[in-house]
């Protein structure tokens, strides 16, 4: 009679599709076969040792080891107050404007499920990290999408059409849309955009009446000149918006779990209220070590994390089109949204995805996963090494080269 028990919740949630490509990838190594994996954002270089050593010191005093605070201890808090103020000249406070969070995926999800009311409307660009539409899905909320513009050489977001199309989901949506995601630059396109869309963007809201989320997870990993922008830049931005930060990506950080959300304080106080419910905090030495990090190690991601990620970058797009697979070079972020080669692209982001792992030994992400405007794409990490990236490219070589010869053949026959 169980089976009659139904979790509407989860039935709402679609099928993952990046679970097919991840069983190929154990099945694979299973079996011994090298992977070169370029499918999951997850940085494979080490968190700096001075973080590293401020955690186990702390770690040792007995102190530490009781709960913390559920919204994160005043000095990590009073850090990223800190730290706003130095790269966008943004005063926060650390009581009411900021509070930690264990990475901001987690953060995200809970301010989520603390704003939204059951059928509430959210308006969510496409293609997009799934957490961004399906943490409303988990809240019994909807997802209005609209298809994400960019130019496909520099990936600038086509400005003008994303207010048209902002404009079109508000018309569209019942109830009128309370919310609006932006993630510059963006995951999975890397597109990016300018201060003054910012501006655009809080006038709108204002004007509309409705909240902005901006997630800036690869704010501190920009190349050639580009700098991300902040949206709490734009005078007022604080009245309609909140901001997602995390130690992830820009400090090697990814497993320690430490991201923050600032700005409005109606969504930030929403969101410590149910986390006082939910948790007890980070473990504290985890946040002393993140406070460090923020207060004496700030040029960590200039110094170590772009240079990583600049050179990862140039050597794969050189050595992808030396193989067959040209491809545009992105400004921001730790990916390169891939366009299918021409003699693959009637397959689909998915099949491609599962026929490079199978027959060359690399691992992407399918663009279908993101959207359905990803299909013609899919999304390489830059978390293998220079030489594995060259590796990588000598097996898509032969796999492009023996992809044509069959189609050569089926043509003739």
């Amino acid at each position: 009679m169980f089976d009659e028990i139904q979790f509407e919740k989860i039935n709402r949630l679609p099928k993952y599709i990046f679970a097919q490509i991840n069983e190929l990838k154990m099945d694979a190594r299973r079996r011994g076969e090298d992977i070169i994996d370029f499918s999951m954002g997850n940085p494979d270089a080490t968190t700096p040792q001075p973080i590293v050593d401020k955690l186990c010191e702390t770690a040792n005093k007995p102190k530490t080891h009781g709960y913390s605070a559920s919204k994160g201890i005043y000095k990590l808090r009073k850090a990223m107050s800190s730290w706003y103020k130095r790269k966008y000249n943004v005063d926060l406070d650390c009581d009411s404007e900021v509070v930690a969070v264990m990475g901001s995926k987690e953060g995200y999800v809970h301010l989520v499920q603390a704003i939204s009311n059951p059928g509430d409307v959210a308006i969510v660009p496409d293609p997009t990290y799934p957490i961004h539409s399906q943490a409303f899905v988990l809240a019994g909320a909807n997802v209005e999408k609209m298809q994400l513009v960019f130019d496909p050489e520099t990936f600038a977001v086509d400005e003008d059409r994303f207010f048209a199309d902002v404009q079109e989901a508000l018309d569209n949506s019942v109830p009128k849309a309370k919310f609006l995601i932006v993630n510059f630059p963006h995951n999975p396109t890397t597109a990016t955009v300018t201060p003054q869309f910012y501006e655009r963007l809080v006038a709108l809201a204002k004007e509309k009446r409705f909240y902005i989320i901006s997630d800036i997870a690869y704010a501190d990993i920009t190349f050639d000149g580009y700098r991300t922008p902040s949206i709490l830049a734009v005078e007022g931005a604080k009245d309609v918006a909140v901001e997602c930060y995390t130690l992830s990506k820009s400090f090697n950080m990814a497993g320690w779990r430490v991201g923050f959300i600032c700005g409005n304080k109606k969504l930030v106080g929403a969101l410590q209220s149910i986390k006082s419910w939910l948790d007890y905090g980070m473990f504290t030495p985890i946040q002393v070590a993140a406070t460090v990090a923020l207060d004496e190690y700030g040029d960590i991601p200039e110094t170590l994390v772009i240079p990583m990620y600049k050179k990862r970058r140039d050597v794969l797009i050189e050595a992808f089109a030396n193989a067959g697979w040209p491809l545009s070079k992105p400004n921001a972020s730790m990916f390169v949204w891939a366009k299918i080669p021409e003699i693959a692209i009637e397959m689909g982001s998915l099949e491609f995805s599962k026929q490079l792992l199978v027959k060359a030994g690399v691992a992407v992400s399918p663009g279908i996963g993101f959207g359905k405007y990803g299909d013609q794409y899919v999304r390489i990490a830059l978390i293998e090494n220079e030489n594995r990236i060259r590796q990588a490219a000598r097996n898509i070589r032969k796999f492009l080269k023996d992809l044509e010869a069959e189609t050569m053949e089926k043509k003739n026959g």
